[in-house]
């Protein structure tokens, strides 16, 4: 679709909500993706394809790294990064029309509009399609900030990584997208990258590295010498600001893969000798804000607000320890944002603890968010229901409890990890209520049927359906939310399944990066605590074919941005 299309009002409300995750088919299709990725993405890498129709000097790979970013009146350098967006029209909206804002009060200080955008993974949920990459992307972005020309490539770039769901189809549209010969135009911005992983520099002390991990959490070998080649060309003494598709410091315990990406990336950087230093590392994947100052004020942040549903704060541990680039780090969630990144008592995230605890409550009402699931719970109570009365011993008791023992757990156990005993323990205990409610209301729906004559096998077959499945897809719908509330809450677990089943869109937000003269980096992480709905959005009377700098949809609700905290010192290492 061009930039200078809109669609009418009535048909804004067929452009995609939330992901609902819980819905059945969904979940079906994607683990049919995860699958056919898990066994065949090794096999067909197209990282390795770029890399192969690629074939440039490396002194043309290191010339396309020179951006000549555009200064503004105060000779600082202004660069902008998102991730995590494609997901519900309205909150990929909003932070869109925020980026596409020339300027932004928050927080005190004027911020203007990065010369350049950057996308740290996951610009598609659920998983990528062309309607996906239109709907949830493509038009939104155009949308916010129309294409002024677009007959021209001149306009601010924007390079982006893939995530896991840009992956799901081998990458295919994503390549087709961002990284071919004729510049994607998104809105004004203009894609200019050539693989799906790169290095920019953006001062003359600042460079961004980053890095595509596929679905397997590795740096392939092409990928691998062109950071090599890149790193040995870059000036002595070079900051680096390193940038993956997932928090690796935030998933040590279930997995340590995604840190030995970064760290694998800082020993590439070290051993190029020529005293390249890493103060920050950015991150998207898991959606909400935090930040870690580790003890040698290197700052870890994980931003992925761009628009996807939000993940829980009150899990993150105070601190933790790691290896990185040969030596055992601690990271701390409570400093200050300022330069010398003191002890502070308050937590560095976004939303707060205490918010993301308050937002759970709200798995009590699963079944009216997730009730084509829950309808699936209800049609499973129903055929078990239908054994036990049919065999009436003791052994469909036994077996009915066992499946919905095996049901839990298999699925919570892919979910959590094998080796936690927690996982077992709340399984069984997630059974059993379910197995509680079954009997209950086989007990009270056979009494009944008994009472109302119903006879026979077809008859009781159907006089139950009707029955068991409704009301048992509220009881097992209540269960599985509270479930959710309670393992999320306090037993450390399910936090992406608590948080995905509510589609929560509020607390998005994006980080601003302005890159002083001094070459420190004042880092603004602008928050937007709830967004429009979308009856909020309405055509812009200020908008019209020959005036581009309008945003296509306002909300008369106006977008009231605020500044996280900080704003955020990160001082050039020497």
């Amino acid at each position: 679709m061009a930039a200078t299309n809109r669609v009418p009002l009535d048909e804004l409300k067929k452009y995609p909500k939330m992901t609902r995750w819980f819905n059945p088919r969904l979940l079906s299709k994607l683990l049919l993706k995860v699958i056919v990725s898990d066994m065949f993405g090794q096999y067909a890498d197209r990282r390795l394809v770029m890399a192969a129709l690629d074939t440039v000097p490396e002194k043309e790979l290191y010339d396309r790294t020179q951006l000549n970013l555009q200064l503004d009146a105060k000779g600082h350098v202004w660069v902008d990064y998102v991730a995590d967006l494609g997901d519900g029209f309205d909150a990929t909206y909003a932070i869109a029309s925020l980026l596409a804002k020339e300027t932004l009060q928050v927080g005190g200080e004027e911020t203007c509009r990065g010369a350049v955008l950057i996308m740290g993974g996951d610009e598609i949920y659920p998983h990528a399609s062309g309607e996906n990459y239109r709907k949830r992307l493509r038009d939104p972005y155009d949308w916010a900030r129309p294409d002024p020309d677009p007959q021209s490539d001149e306009g601010t770039s924007v390079y982006c990584i893939p995530g896991n769901h840009d992956w799901y189809d081998g990458l295919v549209l994503f390549l087709a997208l961002f990284s071919r010969k004729e510049l994607l135009h998104l809105g004004a911005w203009r894609s200019r990258q050539r693989r799906s992983y790169f290095a920019l520099q953006l001062t003359d002390k600042w460079w961004i590295w980053c890095a595509d991990t596929q679905l397997a959490d590795d740096v392939d070998q092409p990928q691998k010498e062109y950071f090599v080649s890149i790193a040995s060309r870059m000036p002595e003494g070079s900051n680096i600001i390193l940038c993956g598709p997932e928090p690796g410091w935030l998933y040590t315990r279930k997995s340590d893969a995604g840190r030995a990406v970064l760290d694998y990336l800082g020993w590439i950087a070290k051993n190029a000798d020529r005293d390249l230093k890493i103060p920050l590392v950015l991150s998207g994947d898991t959606h909400h804000y935090s930040r870690y100052s580790s003890d040698d004020s290197i700052q870890f942040i994980t931003s992925g607000g761009g628009g996807a549903f939000l993940h829980p704060t009150h899990q993150l541990e105070d601190s933790i320890t790691m290896e990185w680039v040969g030596r055992n780090s601690t990271l701390s969630l409570k400093t200050t944002p300022s330069a010398d990144h003191a002890p502070s008592e308050t937590a560095a995230c976004f939303p707060t603890r205490e918010r993301s605890r308050e937002l759970l409550f709200g798995d009590l009402f699963f079944f009216a968010k997730n009730w084509d699931f829950s309808l699936l719970l209800g049609g499973l109570y129903w055929i078990l229901g239908m054994a036990i009365i049919g065999r009436g011993q003791c052994d469909a008791y036994v077996i009915a409890f066992l499946i919905l023992t095996g049901i839990m757990l298999g699925y919570f156990g892919y979910q959590e990890g094998w080796k936690r005993v927690k996982v077992y323990v709340s399984s069984l205990i997630h059974a059993t209520a379910h197995f509680v409610a079954l009997i209950f209301l086989v007990a009270i729906f056979a009494t009944l049927n008994r009472e109302l004559g119903v006879q026979g096998v077809w008859p009781w077959f159907f006089a139950l359906a009707v029955e068991l499945i409704p009301f048992g897809a509220v009881f097992a719908g209540f269960i599985f939310g509270l479930y959710l509330l309670i393992t999320c809450g306090w037993c450390d677990m399910n936090h992406n399944d608590a948080f995905s089943a509510m589609r929560l869109d509020s607390y998005r937000h994006f980080l601003r990066m302005r890159f002083d003269r001094d070459g420190g980096i004042a880092i603004f992480p602008i928050g937007l605590p709830s967004v429009p709905k979308r009856k909020d959005w309405v055509l812009n009377p200020a908008w019209r074919p020959d005036n581009l700098h309008e945003p296509a949809y306002i909300s008369p609700t106006q977008l009231a941005p605020e500044l996280i905290e900080g704003p955020v010192v990160v001082k050039a290492k020497t």
